[in-house]
């Protein structure tokens, strides 16, 4: 399938958005990121693996600009994060500047397996806590 990828990219993110999602949202120990909808303005919830360090929390995006919740972040960087069943708001920055395979190396090791293997065009995705 890897010789193909914009048909990995549409079975992967087929199957996030019908099948993985879906169930991951219903996890209370989930990472969750909310973001605006840029043409609904509705919250949308998806499931993220990251990491807090300090007043910031990391993650990095399998398909970049690509992915939904990258292109609400463009159109509006006001989110919320829930780690450890606690919510945070903040404001998010798209990085495509950083180096996003050497960001995966220090994020949870199972997601940062996951994104290497499914992902392509990886950009890291930085968080600024406000509360």
């Amino acid at each position: 399938m890897s010789r193909n990828p914009e048909r990995k990219y549409r079975v992967v993110t087929s199957f996030q958005r019908w099948i993985g999602n879906p169930l991951l949202k219903r996890l209370p120990i989930q990472t969750l990121l909310e973001t605006t909808g840029r043409k609904s303005g509705l919250p949308r919830r998806t499931p993220v693996g990251g990491r807090l360090a300090g007043r910031e929390f990391w993650f990095v995006s399998e398909y970049g600009a690509r992915s939904q919740y990258v292109r609400n972040i463009q159109a509006d960087p006001r989110v919320r994060v829930r780690v450890r069943g606690r919510w945070y708001t903040g404001t998010a920055h798209v990085m495509p500047e950083d180096d996003a395979r050497a960001r995966l190396k220090s994020l949870p090791r199972f997601n940062s397996a996951a994104v290497r293997a499914m992902g392509a065009g990886l950009t890291t995705v930085r968080v600024d806590l406000t509360d």
